[in-house]
């Protein structure tokens, strides 16, 4: 068996144990719930941190990185929407689910230990320039979106209401907490404390394989209940469309091999339940969302490999 098989494996065995621990019973739902928030509100921030604090970002080229990515996040949640609405005759609002399903990867909890395990350390310093942007970028349009469709119809959104709560969740976020917290540090130029460093380094060394196991015990808790076409499509959209509109923009714009390699496996990666919690929020698609991110994940043991494989081969 090669590295890179043996290391997809031991990713999606990690998030296949945690499947079965929910599935068996093995765990309770609050347990999983806790295991998501220790990964989310402290392994997480801490890796982040860390990572802030100790990397060099030496050539790579952010502003490239974004520009590429983020343009195949906007052309593919468009498609989704289009696709869930006009292909599959659902509202406006559950097109919201739709685009969010297709565009939004899942990049902390599965994304992290699956770009730390093949990449290394040099490949999560690419990640956490995108994890940086990603969750303020995709967290506006959620608000945004939410303030336009969510409410009532003749309710309009209100410009000053969509900045406040955009700023209030962005700053309590505990992951740009920890990434503003290390690039703080850095700026200052002080040495972190051995004691410090020690426990820092304790609690970030769990976050990837306790991310996976939270991750598959959160696809217990989705499962799927109908909605398998539109699903699939989104789907195929998330695990196909999207790498592919990434790996041709960092190809166009010459991005360095390993920052290209790196978004477009980002890319690649299954939905996050980020599509899932807007649908609760909208209170529309909940199915739709909870079906396309089991579907995705399990997807993704095949796909992923396939881009992998395909990256290697145009970036070396």
């Amino acid at each position: 068996m090669s590295p890179l098989t043996e290391t997809v494996l031991f990713v999606f065995s990690l998030v296949a144990l945690g499947y079965l621990a929910g599935l068996t019973g093995y765990l309770r739902p609050a347990s999983g719930e806790g295991i998501s928030e220790f990964a989310i509100n402290v392994a997480m921030p801490l890796l982040l941190f860390q990572t802030m604090v100790k990397s060099d970002f030496h050539g790579v080229a952010p502003w490239s990185l974004w520009g590429a990515y983020f343009t195949a996040v906007a052309i593919t949640w468009a498609v989704g929407h289009l696709v869930t609405t006009r292909v599959f005759g659902r509202d406006s609002r559950t097109g919201i689910v739709g685009g969010v399903s297709s565009g939004y990867s899942n990049i902390v909890l599965l994304g992290a230990p699956f770009i730390l395990g093949i990449f290394g350390p040099s490949g999560f310093e690419v990640l956490s320039l995108l994890v940086s942007v990603h969750l303020p970028v995709t967290m506006m349009a959620s608000i945004v979106l939410f303030e336009m469709f969510g409410r009532g119809a003749g309710e309009p959104a209100h410009p000053l209401r969509v900045v406040t709560s955009f700023l209030r969740r962005l700053f309590l976020n505990p992951l740009i907490i920890g990434i503003l917290a290390g690039l703080a540090f850095r700026l200052s130029g002080a040495p972190l404390p051995e004691l410090v460093s020690r426990v820092v380094d304790a609690l970030a060394d769990t976050a990837g394989p306790v991310a996976l196991f939270a991750m598959g015990l959160s696809l217990r808790r989705f499962g799927i209940s109908g909605n398998i076409r539109p699903a699939l499509a989104l789907s195929a959209l998330k695990l196909f469309l999207m790498p592919g509109l990434v790996l041709g923009l960092v190809w166009l714009l010459g991005l360095p091999p390993l920052t290209a390699k790196v978004a477009v496996v980002a890319a690649a990666l299954p939905s996050g339940i980020n599509s899932y919690l807007i649908a609760v929020q909208f209170n529309t698609g909940q199915a739709l969302a909870s079906n396309q991110i089991t579907i995705a994940t399990a997807s993704a043991v095949v796909t992923t490999s396939f881009w992998l494989t395909v990256v290697l081969h145009v970036f070396g």
